[in-house]
């Protein structure tokens, strides 16, 4: 593994003179079933005032693996436990810049479904009402990997 470098954001540093190369990671998982994706509804989320629906996951640890982490916050918000297969996407968050949002593709392996933290409700819902929920953009790759399912 390497090793994970902190910046030094003090008073005498700025986010606003940084114009590439630093992101807030955050690592989401695509579970469906039976052609349906698993959405949890956020309220007053303090990073992006607009979100309200959006995929289980979260910012992982410096600590530990990206999939790790992401099984981990997938516990968190919904109760349940995954298996982690593969990368499907990447992204950065236009409404955000800052944000760079990796999705994995995720298959539920145990637990109980649940509304967890941040979450106040769990839905499983077709691609085209997932689309029609998020308040946030959309990538036309994510359109299109909703589409397959």
């Amino acid at each position: 593994m390497f090793p994970v470098r902190q910046m030094d954001m003090r008073a005498d540093s700025s986010w606003k003179n940084l114009d590439r190369g630093v992101f807030l990671v955050n690592c989401l998982a695509i579970i469906s079933r039976r052609g349906k994706v698993l959405i949890g509804r956020r309220e007053n989320d303090p990073y992006i005032k607009e979100l309200e629906w959006s995929f289980p996951g979260g910012r992982p640890s410096y600590t530990e693996p990206l999939i790790v982490s992401l099984k981990k916050e997938v516990r968190k918000k919904t109760g349940l436990d995954i298996a982690v297969s593969q990368l499907l996407f990447a992204r950065i968050l236009p409404e955000r810049p800052q944000f760079l949002l990796l999705y994995y593709r995720g298959r539920i392996i145990g637990g109980k479904e649940r509304p967890g933290e941040l979450f106040s409700e769990l839905r499983w819902v077709g691609p085209r009402d997932a689309l029609r929920l998020f308040s946030t953009s959309v990538d036309p790759e994510i359109r299109t990997l909703l589409g397959r399912l």
